[in-house]
């Protein structure tokens, strides 16, 4: 919500000292979270003024149309002579009344203003359009053209308000006062402690029945309604600048003079309004629930089908408007510029191509209830400032006094007369109470305020309070979200200044810290990152296409997903079976920005749905649910397992004065795998693998061993070249997943401190020639048992092929061995032996022979 600071002083009296900046102290105080204080016109210096054209030549020769115009400023350029300006804009013409900037000023952004020679001329100024003044789009794409009675040569800073500070309030959705002029003064009032003028309080002419008829069939949806009737309108008024200004600041577009009041209340009392074209609207207006698969085009003109839980407003012939989200386009008021009229001499007016200009209105200001207009905007994906407004809470009981405040402005604004008709349809219902202990509040916030605080705070907000000990509170009808002693409570700890509360650590109870999964999420965390990695938490929302792109089997398990019922994308209904797409576009935004260098992690929760699909069922709220019926519910969900996930592109390492550097490559994706199996105390086995997105031939198969059973836990390599192609990728990504709840299951979690051993180390290096196809890892694995109990650790340090050297279809595997034993320094007799032992059983496993 955007709040005009110019605006908000017509309703309390704030100190002529007081800037934006001291306001938005005083409200972020008060609970309300006041993002920004935007400093209008700034930068902005004069001389700025009102001028008429008086000549108007065109210019040949360009390659668009220019014009030289004469304007007459008055004695604003200090000559009284015409002004000589250069202007390329075609939507004025000779007698208007435009802003011109004269030399030595400074327009919005710290453009300076100096005559210059263009196109052949010399242009000693501008004519200005509203986006040049910073003013926001005006709809008309042009100069700003004035009123032909406004005075040449007056000052149009003032004219046009273009100097103001306006607060941007991010409204929470239990706060719908707040979306209106009228609820942020009274907060502001509040915190200064000043008196408010509230707007709403004005006369309101009693019901009739001579009113506009109306009939509403569902009072639940539609508790109050308001119809007034204005006739006699010139289609020719148009909004007046003051006007239009407000609604620009709040950042609205001012459209015709009709809407631009009915939004120019609905910004100043909260309430949304709509105006129809009285000759459009047939018979009777009612307020009904749609009949399944009824049609509507709406203002916006799309044609939508209805459903029968929407609430609408109808006329004889069917829905003529979607209640409190958007009127339709067969009742739609005729916006007509002034230059197009043709007086007919009755009404309506007609223009040349027998459009209707509106003189007759009806005023629609209603109160609907806020989750049928919730349902209905986001069913039809309208949101509008007027279901934004419904569905967070608008008072009820400003309806009437808001259809009166827009009939007095069209009366002032536009010469119509005011039907002496008032309809207004009201559903019984009693004013909301709660009772409050006076000493609640106290207890909540561990204050002592007394009841005198709690009485005036809760008065100053609007409720009527009664009782000593135990209050009567009646809770304000613009504060629907005060249901409960507890909404009371914060209402006179935020008055009094959150600030204020003291500041108590818990004090946790012994034995009770992280749990062993927490502790290895945390040091996977910290593995990962220690190794270059930065974390990139995504969101678990995927599309199912996206399982195309990774290049998954028809008949694989991730692509069964769990589909949302109210997803926040449409593009993204399901929830993730892999983390991999949440990093690869992580990994493609920034490699997009020019970070081409990347290392991401992420750990996460998948979501796989069960075999047997179950509902879930309802927990009762009166009562601690049983174990059963927790466990019953929990079976219902699908299973969520917590993956962790890395993705590489660009530099592995940086080149620079101490080397070449090195790319990012398989490798890398593998070991960040072992870092974590590290850490989580498993032991991975790593071989040849093939599946969804990764090389077939740069692909490792991550496996564990448990209960004499192996298990596949996540693949790690570089991705398929066409995975990379279809997503988006740099040339040569790599990525790793694990199911990180697997190798926790496996794994020894207990911390290991490493053995340092009082004997040295013997180290033995062999060099192995197999056929190609033959794996690394098996080699290695033959190796290991073949030497023993003796064999501290075993490193493949070197690969090399050459046909001249070692034969067709051969490569040279070296490994680097280290033995130790626990108790003597071994001989080198014991160490070649254990060599040799190891040598002899990958000859016999894989073939292997030594080299040379």
């Amino acid at each position: 919500m955007r709040v005009p600071l110019s605006w908000l002083r017509e309703y309390v009296d704030l100190p002529a000292t007081q800037t934006g900046r001291d306001v938005q102290a005083k409200l972020i105080s008060a609970g309300l979270e006041v993002e920004t204080v935007e400093q209008l016109g700034a930068d902005l210096k004069g001389p700025l003024v009102v001028g008429q054209v008086l000549t108007i030549e065109e210019l040949e020769g360009f390659k668009k149309p220019i014009r030289f115009c004469t304007v007459d400023v008055g004695q604003a350029n200090g000559t009284g002579e015409p002004q000589e300006i250069v202007c390329g804009a075609r939507n004025f013409q000779v007698g208007d009344k435009v802003v011109v900037v004269l030399p030595g000023a400074t327009l919005p952004g710290g453009f300076s203003i100096a005559a210059r020679k263009t196109y052949g001329k010399t242009s000693h100024g501008m004519i200005c359009s509203s986006d040049e003044l910073g003013m926001g789009d005006d709809g008309a794409h042009g100069i700003i053209v004035l009123p032909p009675e406004t005075e040449v040569g007056k000052d149009a800073i003032e004219l046009l308000e273009l100097v103001d500070e306006v607060l941007d309030i991010a409204v929470t959705a239990n706060r719908g006062d707040c979306l209106s002029i009228r609820g942020v003064a009274r907060e502001t009032a509040i915190a200064y402690g000043l008196p408010l003028r509230d707007p709403a309080l004005i006369d309101v002419p009693a019901p009739n029945a001579y009113g506009y008829p109306v009939q509403v069939t569902d009072p639940f949806g539609c508790d109050r309604f308001t119809a007034r009737t204005v006739t006699g309108l010139s289609p020719e008024a148009r909004s007046p600048i003051w006007l239009q200004r407000r609604l620009q600041k709040v950042g609205m577009r001012p459209i015709s003079l009709a809407v631009d009041v009915t939004n120019y209340v609905m910004m100043e009392l909260g309430q949304p309004l709509h105006a129809y074209d009285r000759s459009l609207v047939q018979g009777t207006i009612g307020v009904r629930r749609a009949q399944e698969g009824e049609k509507l085009v709406t203002l916006d003109g799309v044609e939508r089908t209805l459903h029968g839980e929407d609430l609408v407003i109808t006329d004889e012939r069917g829905p003529i408007g979607l209640a409190g989200v958007m009127g339709g386009a067969n009742t739609e008021i005729a916006d007509l510029p002034q230059s197009r009229l043709l007086p007919t001499g009755g009404t309506p007016m007609v223009t040349e191509d027998g459009v209707n200009g509106t003189s007759d209105v009806v005023i629609e200001a209603a109160h609907f209830d806020a989750v049928s207009i919730a349902r209905t905007a986001r069913r039809h994906k309208l949101l509008s400032e007027a279901s934004r407004r419904f569905e967070r809470g608008v008072d009820p009981q400003a309806a009437a006094a808001a259809a009166q405040r827009t009939v007095d402005l069209l009366v002032l604004l536009a010469g119509g007369t005011a039907e002496a008709g008032v309809t207004e349809i009201i559903a019984p219902s009693a004013p909301h109470t709660i009772t409050l202990p006076a000493g609640h509040p106290d207890k909540v916030a561990g204050v002592d305020y007394g009841r005198e605080t709690v009485v005036r705070r809760l008065q100053q907000v609007g409720c009527d309070v009664y009782g000593q000990d135990e209050l009567l509170v009646t809770v304000p009808s613009w504060r629907p979200d005060l249901a409960d002693p507890n909404d009371l409570a914060e209402e006179v700890i935020r008055l009094e200044g959150y600030e204020n509360l003291p500041s108590t650590l818990p004090k946790p109870p012994s034995g009770r810290g992280l749990t062993h999964r927490q502790r290895l999420h945390r040091r996977v965390g910290r593995a990962l990152a220690g190794a270059g990695y930065v974390e990139a938490p995504n969101y678990p929302f995927v599309s199912e296409q996206v399982f195309d792109q990774l290049g998954l089997a028809a008949g694989d398990p991730a692509r069964r997903v769990v589909k949302l019922v109210n997803p926040l994308s449409d593009e993204e209904p399901a929830l993730r079976t892999t983390l991999l797409p949440g990093l690869l576009g992580a990994l493609r935004r920034n490699d997009g920005r020019g970070s081409h260098d990347l290392a991401l992690f992420e750990t996460g929760l998948v979501f796989l749905p069960r075999e047997e699909s179950r509902g879930a069922t309802h927990l009762p709220v009166d009562r601690r649910p049983t174990e059963e019926e927790i466990a019953a519910l929990n079976a219902a969900l699908p299973e969520q397992p917590r993956h962790v996930a890395v993705v590489l592109a660009g530099a592995r390492e940086q080149a620079g004065w101490w080397g070449k550097g090195r790319p990012a490559d398989w490798a890398d994706a593998v070991e960040a795998g072992r870092a974590v199996a590290r850490e989580a105390g498993a032991e991975l086995i790593v071989r040849k693998g093939q599946y969804g997105p990764w090389h077939p031939g740069r692909c490792a198969e991550l496996v564990v061993a448990a209960d004499g059973a192996e298990r596949v836990v996540g693949h790690a390599g570089e991705l398929h070249p066409r995975v990379v192609k279809a997503l988006g990728l740099p040339e040569r990504t790599c990525a790793m997943e694990l199911d990180l709840d697997a190798l926790e299951a496996v794994g020894d979690g207990a911390p290991q401190a490493p053995g340092i051993s009082t004997f040295p180390v013997a180290t033995q290096d062999v060099a192995l020639v197999v056929d190609k196809p033959v794996p690394a890892v098996e080699v290695e694995a033959a190796l290991r048992e073949g030497a023993g109990e003796l064999l501290e650790s075993i490193r493949l340090f070197d690969v090399y092929e050459n046909a001249e050297q070692l034969g067709e279809g051969r490569k040279s595997l070296a490994y680097a061995l280290r033995f130790r034993a626990a108790d003597r320094t071994l001989t080198v007799d014991e160490a070649s032996a254990a060599r040799d032992a190891a040598v002899a059983l990958a000859g016999e496993r894989t073939g292997a022979v030594l080299r040379g």
